[in-house]
């Protein structure tokens, strides 16, 4: 089960996660996203990201809180319609859950 990252990393992107990754599976594109992403088909489960971030957005699938549950599908989302991702992340940050 992939990683995913929830949250408390939006408007702080920290790239601290990027450079541990081994597979380089989070990305993001500078000046339109207001959080990263990790690709669920790339992401090989092995954690390196998750101890380096900063406000601990990172979690395990089975792990992801209940209240951001919904990040799990915004990452897998955003490989497939960044844009739709970006709405989602907007709605949920600024117009509640």
């Amino acid at each position: 089960m992939p990683f995913v990252i929830a949250e408390p990393c939006i408007d702080v992107v920290d790239q601290a996660c990027v450079r541990v990754c081994p597979v380089a599976c989070i990305h993001f594109d500078a000046g339109k996203d207001r959080k990263l992403y990790i690709d669920p088909d790339e992401c090989i489960d092995c954690g390196a990201c998750e101890p380096v971030c900063p406000v601990e957005a990172i979690y395990d699938e089975f792990d992801l809180p209940t209240a951001w549950r919904k990040y799990a599908d915004i990452d897998a989302l955003w490989y497939r319609d960044p844009e739709a991702a970006r709405a989602r992340v907007a709605a949920l940050k600024d117009g509640g859950r």
